[in-house]
């Protein structure tokens, strides 16, 4: 069988001090009629095994530790007692969520997941998270990126960069080695390519991203968009 992808949008709540957020996630889904892998199990793990149907759950792989890209990572693996995948450098954020569980497999730079007929490779993609990978499949043309790139630029927490220099590193130094066409999924908003926002980036380096409210429209102290979802500390999800 022919490998593919599969996206499903969860939707829910983010309180961040005491302010409730709503917010949309991709949770990606690659595979073919009979095994498929789970990248970003963030919420609601009955729609997501809903789209999963009767094919094996091999693992679940989270981009990141935050809480909406492993909230409902535990509930879809233990179906089929698949294995959960996630970087060390995540394992606090983790904990978080899960107080009484660990991950199965801590990925490393460079690691392998296969599925069908395809591989995942890990690539290390630190910045927005210390431990936030993304996940090339060379064979169907994608880069699922997590938070650490999305379509209107690179990924924030609340609004914020917390370590924009190693996202921007990440960024230049690993995704945009990709072929231009490579499909940009991530784990909110739609889908770009890479070709579509690596023009961008010198700008970005530049400081852009950064700028004052009169440059921009919200600036480094600013709210802006809450377009990612979490921030790393006093975070709450809930289902809508």
């Amino acid at each position: 069988m022919t490998a593919r992808i599969e996206r499903v949008v969860t939707e829910g709540v983010v309180d961040i001090d005491g302010i409730e957020h709503k917010v949309e996630n991709n949770t990606w889904i690659v595979g073919d009629d009979d095994e498929v892998i789970v990248i970003d199990a963030s919420r609601d793990a009955d729609k997501i095994l809903e789209q999963v149907g009767e094919r094996e759950v091999l693992a679940v792989i989270c981009t990141a530790g935050l809480p909406d890209h492993v909230g409902a990572a535990i509930e879809v693996a233990s179906r089929d007692e698949a294995v959960v995948a996630l970087h060390p450098k995540d394992k606090p954020l983790w904990r978080e969520t899960w107080r009484e569980t660990w991950p199965d497999i801590d990925m490393e730079d460079d690691g392998i997941f296969g599925v069908a007929d395809v591989q995942l490779d890990v690539m290390e993609t630190p910045g927005v998270t210390p431990g936030g990978v993304s996940l090339y499949c060379e064979a169907l043309g994608a880069v699922f990126t997590g938070k650490a790139l999305q379509a209107d630029g690179p990924g924030k927490l609340g609004g914020e960069y917390p370590a924009l220099a190693d996202q921007l590193t990440s960024i230049g130094g690993r995704l945009f080695t990709l072929p231009g066409d490579t499909r940009v999924l991530a784990a909110h908003g739609d889908e770009v390519t890479i070709g579509d926002l690596e023009p961008h980036f010198d700008d970005w380096v530049s400081g852009s991203l950064t700028r004052t409210d009169t440059e921009t429209g919200t600036g480094a102290g600013g709210e802006g968009p809450l377009t990612d979802g979490t921030r790393i500390s006093g975070i709450k999800l809930g289902d809508e």
